[in-house]
């Protein structure tokens, strides 16, 4: 299949939301990395979402041309192109961008796809994030507010983030404290500003104790009942249930508890970098420490091209991170709800 169109998008939204599953959405930052995150949504039977963020466009660019945009649009036509030999749906996303990228990226971005929809053809992507955690609240939703229309006429989805989630991602660094909980307020506040969905379909990462980076079970100290509440609340003022369409980041260490719990509150899409990060490295270690003396040229020896051939011990990190995926859709209950 080729990736989701806008229409099909929404419906992956849809239905993860009345099925009470969620979709990883999975970091990539290179043509292997995209085809071992298709191949893990594929093998699971499940829908999911890549993404990329301003590190990643630029990386995957050139490292040494870090041009986010041009990275960002070849992640999108190498994605377009390799999915069509796959039967399940993959949304594409662009990650946390603060208030410079969303002038020097998102915007670009958008115009290009709006030209793209003017001309008969499918925006570059599905979705894209504006990451306001770190200005006020009201200029957090005033900028969205801007990008939900210009995301309308590029025929994407808006996300949006509502708090701060702790730890450091691609530059973006906060604290961790109590602002990593969004407010009952918070909540009402986005619905004002933005409505709930008249005006143009988002997507939201309210926080409630989410940290990127490394963390073992137990030390993030998350309170996925603050997303219940939300809800409630927001529902209650506006006759809706479950309102929000929201999304779950910084999951690193997260019990299965915890994950289930913020997907039966309303989370259709969780973000996972740093777990499949370190999927798809473990194999590569193990084959060079194992292939010592083949991927070396080891006192004077020729070593061993097959054990040095970049397609030997890519494959195996392309497996690792398939299989993170597998084990991602199979904790957000994702795994055989393709669309058929």
């Amino acid at each position: 299949m080729p990736i989701a169109t806008p229409e099909v998008y929404a419906e992956m939204i849809d239905r993860a939301k009345a099925g009470s599953f969620a979709y990883p959405a999975i970091n990539v930052t290179s043509s292997q990395t995209i085809n071992a995150a298709i191949r893990g949504f594929a093998e699971a039977e499940s829908d999911g979402i890549i993404q990329i963020s301003t590190g990643g466009a630029e990386y995957i660019s050139g490292p040494t041309i870090k041009d986010r945009v041009r990275g960002a649009a070849a992640f999108s036509a190498f994605a377009y192109e390799v999915a069509q030999s796959y039967d399940v749906q993959i949304a594409l996303h662009t990650d946390h961008a603060p208030l410079d990228a969303v002038e020097q990226w998102v915007k670009p971005l958008l115009a290009l796809s709006t030209e793209r929809v003017k001309n008969g053809q499918a925006p570059l992507f599905n979705s894209h994030m504006w990451d306001g955690s770190a200005v006020p609240l009201d200029q957090n939703l005033k900028v969205a507010e801007e990008l939900l229309a210009l995301s309308a006429d590029a025929h994407t989805i808006l996300e949006i983030e509502v708090g701060v989630v702790g730890g450091e991602e691609d530059g973006v660094a906060h604290e961790i404290n109590d602002k990593l909980y969004t407010t009952v307020e918070d909540g009402l506040a986005t619905a004002e500003a933005l409505g709930l969905g008249e005006r143009g379909r988002y997507i939201v990462a309210l926080t409630f104790g989410n940290v990127h980076g490394v963390y073992k079970p137990g030390n993030v100290k998350l309170r996925p009942e603050i997303l219940r509440d939300i809800q409630q609340s927001v529902g209650e003022r506006y006759g809706k249930d479950k309102p929000f369409d929201l999304v779950f980041h910084g999951g690193s260490g997260s019990t299965a508890e915890e994950i289930g719990s913020a997907v039966d509150y309303g989370v259709i899409k969780m973000n996972i970098d740093t777990d499949t990060q370190y999927a798809f490295t473990r194999p590569v270690v193990s084959h060079m420490f194992t292939n010592y003396d083949g991927v070396l040229k080891v006192d004077g020896e020729v070593g061993n091209k097959k054990a040095y051939d970049p397609r030997a011990w890519g494959k195996l990190a392309e497996a690792g991170l398939a299989e993170r995926v597998v084990e991602a859709t199979q904790q957000l209950r994702s795994a055989g709800q393709k669309i058929r």
